[in-house]
């Protein structure tokens, strides 16, 4: 039985919000990964209990107050609509807030080890030869942590496509705008459409594996030139 238009319409809105997800925590998780990695501040800690925080909470529990703090009521719900932008709840844009913020430990944390496994030494023979802090981290850091860069994306973009509790809880269940696979999987379930359920939940089955198959490709490549 091949794909419903439905169905085609919830893996495209996937692919983008993973897609857009795991951009934006590049380029936020950068910074605060590198900031955790280097520092010694007794910040350290809490911070790096914030993030990881996802790991350990139910995703219901995540969804629920961020449906507090963005929504009519809240505090930024409140914010944006005096801007005039209306909620961002029941939105490809709660989506994207809720996603990051999930899937945030996924992304930062690989980064983090992989800039601690850097060591002083490149940073300090970057110094001696006068390299500024940009020119160092651009030209030296960045392509040691490249593993370190492509965990991240690959767990990110994963995780991102296999939410269920945030996306529901944020976004609720609009067709082409807030239906991602997960929701359209129990969707078909709960309408007892087996066989539409297999398909859609074979294909992430199969993805799944490619996305551990290159995760751990890629570091047994590395284990190899190491």
């Amino acid at each position: 039985m091949p794909l419903a238009p439905a169905d085609w319409a919830a893996i495209w809105l996937t692919l983008k919000l993973a897609s857009l997800t795991t951009l934006i925590l590049l380029l936020i998780g950068t910074p605060i990964a590198w900031w955790l990695a280097r520092t010694r501040s007794w910040l350290r800690g809490p911070i790096g209990a914030v993030v990881a925080l996802p790991l350990v909470l139910p995703p219901t529990v995540i969804g629920f107050y961020l449906l507090l703090v963005l929504g009519p009521q809240g505090v930024i719900g409140q914010l944006t609509q005096a801007l005039g932008l209306g909620t961002v709840v029941f939105s490809f844009t709660g989506l994207v807030i809720g996603s990051v913020i999930y899937s945030m430990p996924f992304v930062v944390q690989p980064l983090q080890n992989a800039f601690a496994a850097i060591g002083e030494r490149p940073l300090e023979v970057a110094a001696t030869l006068r390299a500024s802090r940009w020119d160092t981290f651009f030209s030296v850091v960045l392509p040691l942590a490249r593993p370190g860069f492509i965990t991240a994306s690959i767990l990110g973009f994963a995780h991102t496509v296999g939410e269920f509790g945030v996306v529901l809880m944020i976004g609720g269940n609009i067709p082409e705008r807030t239906r991602v696979v997960s929701v359209q999987i129990y969707d078909h379930v709960e309408a007892l459409e087996y066989m539409q359920a297999h398909w859609l939940a074979g294909a992430m089955l199969v993805f799944s594996f490619l996305v551990l198959l290159a995760l751990y490709g890629s570091r047994q490549g590395k284990s190899a030139w190491s």
